[in-house]
């Protein structure tokens, strides 16, 4: 449940991205992502320091988006958020008795407090790495960047609606459009399913890797907890 409530703003996004473009998108995820934080308040009567974090960058970066007309603002975010919680990740390796990983699962399960901070390092480097992906697939992956700069050239104009294309140009503007376009859905095909089976891959191999340390535990007496 809360698995989908977590994603609960890049679904709508890409839902509403397929039906009415990136710019209506974009102020339907900002919605949602105020939408998440007040049901987080109502329900739990807390709102976790990241979800205000993901809300203001949301409403910053989607904000200017919208008001410029330039997606690039929007594609940053996801790497803005990434670089964001390597960032809260990597200070409790160093400050504070127990490390982000442990504060957040130690309830669960048993581990020596070496391996909790290697899981907290390899996330803080997961992190990272996603950050990097999104950026890679926003400026060469997709081809985005390059596409929306020839349009740029060729029309003279900054600012546009790929949504809009078949009734904004025609000929070989249409056709610069519409290879725009194409490279924006790139993008955003890879923000769902792209981030999202990182995210998965990389949780599927952290519990393969914690695997043999909580069979061991298993086999033992269940030792104190180090908090």
């Amino acid at each position: 449940m809360q698995f989908l409530i977590d994603f609960f703003p890049v679904i709508l996004f890409f839902i509403a991205y397929k039906l009415a473009g990136i710019y209506v998108a974009t102020g339907i995820a900002i919605a949602a992502a105020a939408i998440q934080v007040g049901w987080s308040w109502w329900r739990h009567h807390h709102v976790q320091t990241m979800q205000w974090v993901t809300l203001a960058l949301l409403v910053i970066f989607g904000g200017l988006t919208i008001a410029l007309h330039d997606p690039i603002f929007i594609m940053w975010k996801p790497t803005l958020i990434n670089w964001l919680f390597a960032l809260a990740f990597l200070i409790t390796q160093f400050i504070g008795e127990r490390p982000l990983t442990q504060r957040l699962m130690g309830q669960a399960i048993i581990l020596p407090i070496h391996i909790w901070r290697r899981l907290n390092l390899a996330w803080v480097g997961f992190f990272i790495v996603s950050g990097l992906v999104n950026l890679y697939v926003v400026y060469y992956g997709s081809g985005f960047f390059t596409a929306r700069q020839a349009l740029v050239n060729a029309t003279g104009q900054t600012t546009f609606d790929l949504a809009n294309c078949s009734t904004a140009f025609t000929g070989a503007l249409l056709e610069l459009c519409q290879t725009a376009q194409h490279s924006e859905a790139i993008w955003v095909n890879f923000k769902l399913f792209g981030l999202l089976g990182m995210t998965i891959a990389f949780v599927v191999a952290q519990s393969l890797y914690l695997a043999r340390y909580v069979q061991d535990d298993n086999n033992e007496p269940a030792a104190p907890s180090s908090r």
